[in-house]
């Protein structure tokens, strides 16, 4: 059929043509859905323009004068009526002006109908035209009244949608605010994760349940219904989960523990059903909860009393586990670093029945994360992976990972091809150590205190026989407070610290301290760092590690301590004596005094080589690499030789 030109139409067809433009017939079937979207709400409020005009346009009358009937027939007997309208209540038609100045020669009037059986005549006597018109009333009434309502109702449901539609529509907020990966979307296996080989064996068995499940139900066997990951920030929990999800190849559902609690009550519960009821739907799938310990904490720890919104949605998760069927093929997995917060019902069997562990990278693992995150990087013949690795003790995949971007970025700022090893170290410095400030001014005097402290901790550390190796000594401020740093490198993985070896750590942190008082007879406020750790490490050593041979094989301290965070958990309770306190605060003391001693004498006796070691810091600024290890094998062969 063909199509109506625009001339052709009426009114209505127009606007009825105009809505189906609209709403997107006849339009590009290439449009992105989303696209589609945006304009079909706005063209709600066009919808709703074009009606309210149409309708101002269909049942308002134009501005006419009215006049009475006498007025209009004397214009009829003067011949200046055009056209005249009658309906069965009123007559409109148009009239000329009489007067030459007025803006418009033609006026609408509109007059009240009367019973004149001569009117007909009388326009037929004066050549005007005229016709009839029959008024409908009740099409009026609807329109004004049911018109208005349907735009009212459209508008209320375009609001409700927009309102309810979403993960941050007001109406959704019961609803689970979770990231839905399917399965070619996630793009990680086992091949992206390395360095914690022991974790990744325990969860192969997750895998063959999620492709294979029969091979377990076939024998009666039941696969754990969680799996909690254990480990410090950065340790690759999160990966490891997605791939889980990716070598089973089933969705995962990710939502973090602090996105289910909201300001309004029972918002927590609702996002917990609605989580675990779009699982079941896509069973098999795997939900993963990253950071546990926002959702979970132990019960009961709320001081303020009274209810607590978390612990009603803790008792909620705690319900959905216990519901579902461990043969649906919903495997519940999360991650968190504290683990001696969690409540104890999560833990138990049948819930988070399965604990893996995940250990930060010995040198072997921190290789072989580096192997993986170098893929994409052009790196430099020089480039040793092995001794990047040996660098970097205690670094995590995410510590790593940023290792490898900085040296990128060094490398790019220094307009290089590839990436080679002196920047990796540099990134390692600038990691470690913070950002370099070579345009920090320090007065001579501070940069001579500077050099002797540094000096102080490098002599030491080479003087004593469980301390590790000096790497590098610099004296370039780095980071917010550090005028210099000392950098020593162990030469394996260590797990645990003897008394001895943690004396001698002691040793070395008070080397700066002491320096400065065999050279200057002063002190400054450069070693306050240093003395904070030495103090932590005399205390642990009394009332944590039972090392005082005054105090016994004993533990002053109960606060549960975090095993992936140095740092302490939960009140602090004294379980012993003002006596017994008075005892530990001498052994303290005492420890630190005898290190500080030891250090003096050390210094004292080599006092040729601590200022030499500060004068070539005051010269170049930092001292590594092969110049330092001569310097180390000079000073260790006088050391040994036998003094006159």
């Amino acid at each position: 059929m063909a199509k109506k030109s625009d001339e052709q139409m009426n009114p209505l067809e127009k606007l009825m043509e105009r809505l189906r433009n609209a709403s997107g017939e006849g339009g590009s079937p290439q449009k992105d859905s989303s696209q589609r979207k945006v304009h079909f709400s706005f063209w709600y409020f066009m919808l709703a323009l074009l009606l309210i005009s149409w309708l101002q346009g269909y049942m308002a009358e134009p501005q006419r004068e009215r006049v009475p009937y006498s007025q209009f027939k004397q214009w009829v007997r003067e011949g200046r009526v055009e056209n005249v309208v009658l309906g069965p209540e009123r007559i409109r038609g148009e009239v000329r002006n009489d007067k030459e100045s007025d803006k418009d020669k033609v006026k609408h009037f509109v007059t009240v109908r009367v019973e004149d059986p001569e009117l007909v005549g009388l326009l037929d006597q004066h050549g005007i035209e005229y016709s009839g018109l029959t008024e409908n009333k009740w099409i009026g009434v609807i329109l004004s009244w049911l018109m208005p309502l349907a735009i009212f109702v459209l508008f209320w449901s375009y609001l409700i949608r927009r309102m309810s539609g979403g993960p941050q529509g007001v109406l959704s907020v019961g609803k689970a605010r979770v990231k839905i990966f399917a399965e070619k979307e996630i793009g990680i296996t086992f091949d992206d994760v390395a360095g914690i080989d022991e974790a990744k064996q325990e969860l192969q068995e997750i895998v063959q349940f999620l492709k294979t499940p029969e091979k377990f139900q076939r024998l009666g066997g039941k696969i754990p219904k969680g799996v909690l990951l254990l480990g410090a920030p950065g340790t690759g929990k999160t990966l490891l989960a997605k791939a889980v999800a990716g070598e089973a190849g089933v969705p995962f559902f990710s939502m973090s523990g602090s996105e289910f609690v909201e300001m309004f009550v029972g918002v927590g519960a609702a996002r917990v059903r609605d989580l675990f009821g779009q699982a079941k739907e896509q069973a098999p799938c795997i939900i993963f909860l990253d950071e546990l310990d926002a959702l979970g904490k132990a019960r009961g720890l709320n001081p303020m009393g009274g209810h607590d919104e978390r612990e009603q949605t803790l008792n909620q998760l705690l319900v959905e586990m216990d519901g579902f069927d461990p043969r649906s093929g919903v495997i519940i997995m999360a991650a968190t670093n504290r683990p001696e917060i969690l409540d104890p019902a999560l833990l138990r069997p049948g819930r988070f029945d399965r604990h893996v562990a995940i250990d930060k990278p010995d040198i072997r693992g921190r290789e072989a994360i580096l192997k993986i995150h170098v893929k994409n990087v052009k790196l430099g013949a020089d480039v040793d992976l092995k001794k990047i690795a040996g660098m970097t003790p205690g670094f995590v995949g995410a510590d790593l990972a940023n290792l490898v971007n900085e040296a990128a970025l060094f490398a790019a700022r220094r307009d290089r091809e590839e990436v080679i090893m002196v920047d990796f170290q540099d990134a390692a410095d600038r990691i470690i150590g913070g950002l370099e400030k070579k345009n920090r001014a320090m007065n001579p005097r501070e940069k001579e205190i500077v050099a002797y402290h540094e000096s102080g901790h490098a002599l030491v550390a080479m003087s004593i026989p469980h301390a590790d190796p000096v790497n590098k000594i610099s004296i370039i401020p780095r980071g917010i407070a550090a005028l210099g740093y000392t950098q020593q490198l162990p030469t394996e993985d260590r797990y645990l610290m003897t008394r001895d070896e943690l004396l001698d750590r002691l040793q070395v942190l008070l080397g700066g301290r002491v320096a400065e008082e065999v050279i200057f007879g002063d002190i400054s406020t450069g070693a306050q760092n240093d003395l904070q750790r030495a103090t932590d490490i005399a205390r642990s050593m009394v009332m944590e590690y039972g090392m005082s041979e005054r105090l016994g094989p004993m533990t002053y301290t109960r606060e549960p301590r975090s095993a992936h965070l140095d740092m302490g958990i939960g009140p602090k309770e004294r379980e012993f004596s003002e006596r017994t306190a008075q005892e530990i605060d001498e052994e303290i003391s005492r420890l630190i005094e005898e290190s500080h001693g030891k250090v003096r004498n050390v210094l004292n006796g080599h006092s040729d080589s601590l200022k030499e070691l500060a004068g070539i810091l005051l010269e170049r600024e930092s001292i590594e690499g092969d110049e330092l290890k001569k310097f180390i094998e000079a000073f260790k062969a006088k050391a040994s030789s036998p003094q006159p």
